[in-house]
C-alpha cells in the first residue's frame, strides 16, 4: 500500500472523493450494456491459471523494514538473514501461507533463500516496483528491477507461484502516475520470460474500467479495497456511523457494513470484467486491511481503528473467501500488512503483529505465548472493546463569572479568569517551540513561547488542544494573543478547531498581515484580537460546544501565497493566548 495517509497522499483526498462518486455513477451506465473486448492472446486465449498452493492458503504482505524512520531511510538499513527468518517463521505461525513482496531487487533474493534454505512452507506473489519513466535514468533503474523479478522468478519458480508488475500505479490519484501503455509494456516484458500468472496491482477502481491495453497482457486482476481508507478521505462512502444501530450492535454492524463496501468495490470489478467478455479472468484481492492504532490522529479514525475491529474485519474476510463459487467472492485475498510500518510515520499500525514483532489480537490465538510468540497485551483483546461511533456529549458551558479563557500565561490570574487544564502544545511535524524567558509580553508574566517553524515544504504550525470545552456564550468575544516577530513574511494563520456532532474536527483559520488584528512584524509585541465571530464566518461548521484547540498558529504556504519549500523564517514569539466574552 502507497502511504496514503502521508502529506502527500492528503493533497488527493477530495479528488478520491470525486472519483469513488464517478464510478458508482459509471456502473449504472456499464450496466445498460454496450463495449466490447478485444481477442487477446492472453486474457482470452492463453491465460495462466493461478495454481492450487496459490489460492487455497492464507495470503498476506510482506516488508522486512524494521529500523527505518522515514522514506529516506529505507535505503540504508540493514536487512538481515535473521530477522527475516524471524519474521517468515512468525508469518507462517500466523497461518499464513503465501506472501507478497511488492519488490524484487532490494531483497526478493534474501526472502527467497531463507525461505528455501529453511524448508518454510511458504509460496509467494513476488513484485516489481516501478515509476513513471520520465528519463533514462528512471527507466534504466525499472529494466534493473523487472530484470530481478524475472530472474528471481525463474530461479525459485518452485515458490514463486505468480508475478506482479508496479503497485498503485495506475489509478488516476497515484503520484506514481505510469501510462497504461508503458506498464502494458512492463507487464508484457516479464510475462514473455517467465512461465508464471502475471498482473498488476491497483485500486479497484482502476480495475473498474481498466483499459484493454492492460487487460490484454494479464492473467488475472489483483485489486485493491480499503474500506476504511474510503472513509478517511470522504466519510460518507460507507455508513461506518451506524447511528441507527444500537450501542451494543454498533461495532458489529460498523465491521459487517466495511466488508459489504468491500464487496460493493470487487463487485464492480467483477461486473466490468464481466460485461466485456472476461468472466472467467480470477480476481485476487491484491491489498486490503484495517489499522489497528490511530497513528494519524485523525478525529474520527479513532472509532474504527482497534485491533478488535481489525480482527473482526480480518475474520469476515476469511468468511467472505470461503462462499460458494457462485456468491463470486475473491480466489485469493492478501491481507495488508504482515508487520507494523513504522517508516510510514502516521500511516503506520496495519500489521498482523506490531513493530517489535508481537502478536496482534488478529493471529494471537495460533498459538500459545511463548518466548518466540509474544502477544501484544499493550490492549485488551475483548470483543466487548470494539470500538464504534460515538457521537459527542457537551460538558456545561463555562460559568457566567467567567470572562476570559486563558490558555497561556504565567502571569498571576485576574478576577473572571479560568486557567485552561488538560491541555497539551503540538508540533505540525518539525516545529520546535520551547519556552523562553528571553522575551514575553507586557502583560504576560516572564516566559514566552518562542516558535522556531522548521516548516515542511507545505509550511508549519503549532496548536493547543485537548478536551472538548464547551465555549457556548464566547460567539461575541475574541480569540487574543500576544505576538513578536522580526520581518516575518507575508501572512501568518491563527486558527481554532472544534469536533461536531459527527465527529468530524471543523478548523477554521484568519490569515493575518501586518495591521490586520493588530498584528505587527517590527520585533515589538503586539495583541492580536480576532472575533470569535470571524472563526465561526470562515468556518460556518465551527460547534462552540466542542472547542478542542482554543489556539492554533501555522503558516500552510498554499494558503498564505509563499513558494512550496520557503524555509529561513524569522522567530515568532507568543504568549497570553486567551479567549473573551
Amino acid at each position: 500500500m502507497i502511504s496514503w495517509m502521508s502529506s502527500m497522499a492528503l493533497q488527493h483526498g477530495r479528488r478520491l472523493a470525486a472519483l469513488l462518486t464517478a464510478a458508482v455513477l459509471s456502473l449504472v451506465v456499464a450496466a445498460c450494456g454496450g463495449g466490447g473486448y478485444l481477442d487477446s492472446p492472453v486474457s482470452l486465449t492463453d491465460r495462466r491459471a493461478l495454481p492450487a498452493e496459490f489460492t487455497s492458503r492464507t495470503a498476506a504482505a510482506y516488508s522486512p523494514y524494521r529500523t527505518a524512520l522515514s522514506e529516506a531511510d529505507l535505503d540504508g538499513e540493514v536487512i538481515t538473514y535473521a530477522n527475516v527468518l524471524q519474521d517468515l517463521r512468525l508469518v507462517q505461525g500466523a497461518g499464513v501461507g503465501v506472501i507478497r513482496l511488492f519488490s524484487s531487487a532490494r531483497f526478493g533474493e534474501l526472502v527467497l533463500r531463507v525461505i528455501r534454505e529453511n524448508g518454510l512452507d511458504l509460496k509467494m506473489q513476488l513484485g516489481a516496483y516501478v515509476y513513471n519513466p520520465v528519463d533514462d535514468a528512471m527507466e534504466a533503474q525499472n529494466q534493473a528491477e523487472l530484470a530481478s523479478l524475472i530472474d528471481l522468478s525463474t530461479r525459485y519458480s518452485d515458490i514463486v507461484l505468480a508475478v506482479s508488475v508496479g503497485n498503485e500505479a495506475m489509478v488516476d490519484f497515484s503520484f506514481l502516475q505510469i501510462p497504461p501503455a508503458v506498464m502494458a509494456r512492463y507487464i508484457k516484458q516479464v510475462r514473455d520470460a517467465v512461465t508464471q500468472p502475471v498482473t498488476t496491482n491497483d485500486n479497484w477502481y482502476f480495475w473498474a474500467t481498466a483499459p484493454n491495453a492492460v487487460l490484454d497482457v494479464v492473467d488475472y486482476a489483483a485489486v485493491h479495497t480499503y474500506p476504511l481508507l474510503d472513509t478517511f478521505y470522504s466519510p460518507d462512502t460507507w455508513d461506518w456511523r451506524q447511528r441507527d444501530v444500537p450501542a451494543d450492535e454498533r461495532a458489529d454492524a460498523m465491521m459487517d457494513a466495511a466488508v459489504q463496501s468491500a464487496k460493493n468495490e470487487i463487485a464492480a470489478v467483477r461486473n466490468y470484467l464481466d460485461r466485456i467478455g472476461l468472466s472467467t479472468m480470477p480476481i485476487v484481492i491484491g491489498e486490503t486491511g484495517w489499522t489497528a492504532i490511530d497513528y494519524n490522529g485523525d478525529p474520527t479514525l479513532g472509532f474504527r481503528a482497534s485491533p478488535v475491529n481489525q480482527k473482526m474485519y480480518y475474520d469476515r474476510l476469511a468468511a467472505w473467501k470461503a462462499e460458494p463459487a457462485g456468491n463470486k467472492p475473491p480466489v485469493q485475498i492478501f491481507y495488508f500488512q504482515s508487520f507494523d510500518e513504522q517508516w510510514k510515520s502516521s500511516d503506520d499500525g496495519w500489521g498482523l503483529f506490531t513493530r517489535d514483532r508481537k502478536a496482534r489480537c488478529v493471529v494471537q490465538d495460533m498459538n500459545p505465548p511463548s518466548a518466540d510468540w509474544v502477544y501484544d497485551t499493550s490492549v485488551s483483546c475483548d470483543p466487548a472493546t470494539a470500538v464504534f461511533f460515538d457521537p459527542p456529549t457537551p460538558t456545561d458551558p463555562l460559568a457566567d463569572t467567567v470572562s476570559r479563557w486563558v490558555l497561556f500565561s504565567d502571569a498571576p490570574a485576574a478576577t473572571g479568569d479560568l486557567i485552561a487544564t488538560d491541555r497539551s502544545f503540538n508540533p505540525f511535524a518539525t516545529t520546535v517551540a520551547p519556552l523562553t524567558s528571553a522575551t514575553a509580553a507586557p502583560d504576560g508574566g516572564s516566559q514566552s513561547i518562542a516558535i522556531t517553524a522548521n516548516p515542511q515544504v507545505w509550511g508549519w504550525g503549532f496548536f493547543q488542544a485537548g478536551p472538548a470545552v464547551n465555549m457556548t456564550g464566547f460567539e461575541n468575544g475574541h480569540v487574543n494573543l500576544w505576538i513578536r516577530t522580526n520581518g516575518y513574511p507575508g501572512r501568518i494563520e491563527i486558527g481554532v478547531w472544534t469536533d461536531t456532532e459527527e465527529r468530524e474536527q471543523a478548523e477554521a483559520y484568519i490569515a493575518i498581515a501586518a495591521g490586520d488584528y493588530g498584528y505587527c512584524t517590527n520585533d515589538q509585541w503586539c495583541l492580536v484580537s480576532i472575533p470569535v465571530a470571524d472563526f465561526l464566518a470562515a468556518n460556518p461548521r465551527l460547534d462552540l460546544r466542542y472547542v478542542t484547540a482554543g489556539f492554533v498558529i501555522s503558516d500552510i504556504f498554499d494558503r498564505t501565497g509563499k513558494a512550496q519549500g520557503t524555509s529561513g523564517l524569522p522567530l515568532v514569539y507568543v504568549d497570553g493566548m486567551s479567549w473573551t466574552r
